[in-house]
């Protein structure tokens, strides 16, 4: 999960950079292509049975769903400052872990709740009434959180059979020519500044749901997701580093809020049955 967050992290400023002159289709298609590069170099190393699935019907509806996400992602980071997006996007871990509930039937543990009720009660926190975040942007990336949460519940359903190149490689596999597609409309050639942010984009498409995917296969949903709230801090430190974005009072009683919950989390998960 550590390598997840600094990824999705990575991932969020070269996306920003990316689309001061790029639609956010073409983004998701490069994306797409840098890490299919990557995973087709990886085949002698990993073998067939690295890449091998029986249930490509599901693999199909996870990135149908998932690059409907990505997309409403990518376009709230063009709309609102990169710490209200991700706050917004952190709804997902909440709908992951009560679906999982329902359908995996995985048990919330009071500490996990505890973990859950932290991240709400801090993205409630940062995107008060009057922020910025109350908008299109918000709606934007609130149902891109939705997405996620139906992709996030048939990646751990394919866990079960597959294993988490397969997921990776599926997933640049079948969004290629979903983005393929849509950025032939509104296609804008690369400059050669463009490079490390499109290689970035590609690499961490790769790492950052590969871990996420290796994460998922360890641990319950309820209990792996509730984590990526960390990235949150992250993201606003970043922001404010590079775009000046400011971090105000409320954005640091939320990441606060956060941190208490995922920390309590964690050490309760790690004391002996």
């Amino acid at each position: 999960m550590v390598v997840s967050i600094a990824s999705f992290v990575l991932m969020m400023i070269a996306a920003r950079q990316l689309a001061d002159h790029m639609a956010t289709v073409e983004i998701l298609f490069l994306r797409s292509l840098g890490a299919l590069v990557i995973l087709l170099a990886l085949w002698p190393r990993l073998g067939t049975a690295g890449y091998t699935t029986h249930r490509l019907h599901l693999h199909v509806i996870r990135n149908v769903i998932h690059f409907c996400g990505q997309y409403a992602w990518v376009w709230g980071i063009t709309l609102a400052p990169l710490a209200v997006v991700t706050a917004i996007e952190f709804t997902t871990p909440v709908w992951v872990a009560l679906l999982a509930a329902v359908f995996l039937r995985e048990r919330i543990a009071p500490h996990r709740w505890a973990a859950i009720a932290g991240g709400i009660v801090g993205v409630l926190a940062i995107v008060h009434p009057g922020a910025r975040a109350f908008g299109p942007a918000a709606l934007i990336v609130l149902s891109g959180s939705f997405c996620y949460a139906g992709a996030i519940m048939t990646a751990k359903a394919l866990l079960r059979t597959d294993r988490v190149t397969a997921l990776v490689f599926y997933m640049s596999l079948l969004q290629l020519p979903l983005g393929l597609v849509g950025s032939l409309f509104v296609w804008v050639w690369p400059v050669g500044s463009d490079a490390p942010w499109i290689v970035a984009m590609g690499v961490t498409g790769l790492t950052a749901h590969y871990s996420m995917g290796k994460a998922l296969s360890l641990g319950d949903a309820s209990f792996v997701l509730p984590m990526d709230f960390l990235r949150l801090p992250c993201i606003a430190l970043a922001a404010l580093v590079i775009y000046g974005e400011r971090i105000d009072g409320w954005t640091m009683l939320g990441a606060l809020l956060i941190f208490a919950g995922n920390y309590w989390s964690v050490r309760e998960e790690a004391r002996p049955a």
